[in-house]
């Protein structure tokens, strides 16, 4: 351990480290992204369809608009999955607008526009059919898009032109443009998506990456003014809870003003730890820098090297605070991000496996409970939801690391939490500090083979975001076994499964700090 630290100070930065790990107790890989996961209901014949998302392009006036989303019926035609496939119609309101009886005049060559009134689907599908329209979009009453399946009755349904559901929102443009008098029209298709998602690749080697780097910083030379917290069997367990309780409050209470302040704290630890970062690599060149200082009101002396480096990374910071909302924000926010979780594992470690197995056992139940069982008890998945943001300021919480989906024709980002980067990453940076101090080949250690444990996890990951249809995953539930196990299992077939667990016991017991945070 390093030189002896006051007790506030080291109470200071355990609050520190606490706060940060809470920042990065978000532990879910999704794909934040327009999809459908709906089951098919009731099969019968002329009424098989698959639910399939839909664009709507349209033109009002002759000037093209965003696209609408939609979402097919049970029954009906199928739709083209290019836009030079499908044929532009202009649209039209039915008469009378819940289209549950006969329509009073004819729509051919038009595409018809419902509201969703009281009666079946099937029926209205089949009065705008009679009329001789091209299609039928549904306004739904709510910005959900509802399921249109059948009933016991349409046996024998014959519809022949595509049905599918909008939202209100969507609707309600339609109608306000079509209420000026102006001229309508649409285009349906139903773009496919991409069997395999290269996007998801990008971020797992991005999820690795900081996981070696993790490890790497956890082997270098310590700096003697930094105070290393080994996390205690206790400090795991309080996390976990802590985490836990900041979950709900978040899930409760989720509004812009608290994302703001998460998204502060966000900015402040990504610059701090873009700052140690950059200093770190500039000293290991150039020593020299660091000797010209200044003194600063309220942040006292530092070098003009130092300084410099602080305004270039408040500069970033800021300008990415401006930009969030911008198409391509994600680069800063990973790279913040990142920051982050390097210069936190460069302050808190895992002493022995005892103490790994206690942290990632509690957060392997942790994830599950939060993203599978919490719909059960809350009637939403608490995870998913926390990590979607607050859907009516459309802002966002950033401790995650995202990518766009560059080959999707549906975009979104495929994401992960940073819980699933920091807590693998403690164990293999205590294997990389194992390894090293037993002076371990790299075929002969552990850090290898839990960094290919890592990333085969991360695979099983993705593998079951397709298999669910991009329903949330928790990663633990996948990476906790392909680390955490396998680190155990090399210890008993090595015969050190014991000497791991138990490891710098009896170093850490020659030290007496006093200091009531479960954090050694």
């Amino acid at each position: 351990m390093s030189s002896f630290v006051p007790p506030t100070l080291r109470r200071h930065r355990c609050f520190s480290v606490v706060s940060i790990l809470l920042l990065l107790s978000l532990s879910v890989v999704a794909a934040d992204d327009v999809s459908w996961t709906g089951d098919s209901g009731l099969e019968t014949p002329g009424c098989t369809n698959k639910f399939q998302m839909v664009k709507v392009l349209n033109w009002v006036d002759g000037v093209e608009g965003d696209f609408l989303t939609g979402l097919t019926a049970q029954f009906g035609a199928s739709l083209p999955s290019a836009a030079d496939q499908s044929v532009r119609f202009p649209a039209a309101f039915v008469d009378p607008l819940d289209s549950c009886s006969n329509l009073s005049s004819r729509l051919d060559g038009h595409i018809a526009l419902s509201i969703r009134g009281n009666c079946a689907f099937t029926e209205k599908a089949k009065h705008a059919q009679a009329a001789g329209a091209s299609a039928l979009l549904v306004i739904n009453d709510k910005e959900d898009l509802d399921e249109m399946g059948c009933m016991e009755k349409d046996a024998s349904l014959n519809v022949s032109i595509p049905v599918l559901m909008i939202s209100k929102s969507s609707g309600d443009a339609l109608n306000r443009s079509m209420v000026d008098k102006k001229i309508v029209e649409l285009l349906l298709y139903a773009p496919n998506r991409p069997t395999v998602d290269f996007t998801a690749g990008l971020l797992l080697l991005m999820a690795v990456g900081t996981v070696v780097e993790f490890s790497g910083a956890g082997t270098r030379k310590d700096d003697p003014e930094k105070e290393i917290l080994d996390i205690s069997v206790t400090g795991a367990v309080f996390f976990i809870v802590t985490a836990s309780i900041f979950l709900l409050l978040l899930f409760y209470f989720m509004s812009s003003w608290f994302v703001w302040v998460l998204t502060i704290f966000f900015c402040i630890g990504g610059m701090q730890g873009m700052h140690n970062i950059i200093m770190a690599v500039l000293l290991r060149k150039c020593r020299h820098l660091s000797r010209k200082s200044v003194k600063l009101p309220l942040l006292g002396t530092m070098s003009w090297m130092s300084l410099l480096v602080n305004i270039l990374c408040v500069a970033f910071a800021v300008f990415w605070f401006v930009e969030r909302h911008t198409s391509y924000s994600w680069v800063g926010q990973d790279i913040l991000g990142i920051c982050l979780m390097i210069t936190a594992l460069q302050v808190v470690r895992l002493p022995n496996i005892k103490v790994a197995t206690v942290l990632l056992c509690c957060a392997f139940v942790y994830d599950i409970f939060w993203v599978f069982i919490s719909p059960l008890i809350f009637h939403e998945s608490v995870m998913i939801v926390v990590a979607q943001g607050d859907s009516s300021s459309g802002e966002s919480i950033p401790m995650l690391l995202r990518i766009p989906r560059f080959f999707d024709p549906w975009g979104g980002y495929d994401m992960i939490g940073f819980g699933d980067i920091l807590f693998p990453g403690l164990l293999i940076s205590f294997a990389s500090r194992y390894d090293k101090i037993k002076k371990r080949v790299i075929a002969n250690g552990y850090f290898l083979w839990l960094t290919i444990g890592y990333g085969i996890g991360l695979l099983l990951t993705y593998l079951g975001l397709y298999l669910m249809d991009g329903h949330g995953q928790p990663a633990l539930l996948y990476i906790v076994p392909c680390t955490l196990g396998l680190a155990v299992i090399l210890g008993l077939v090595r015969g050190e499964l014991k000497e791991l667990w138990n490891y710098g016991v009896d170093e850490s017991e020659s030290h007496t700090p006093e200091d009531p945070l479960p954090v050694a």
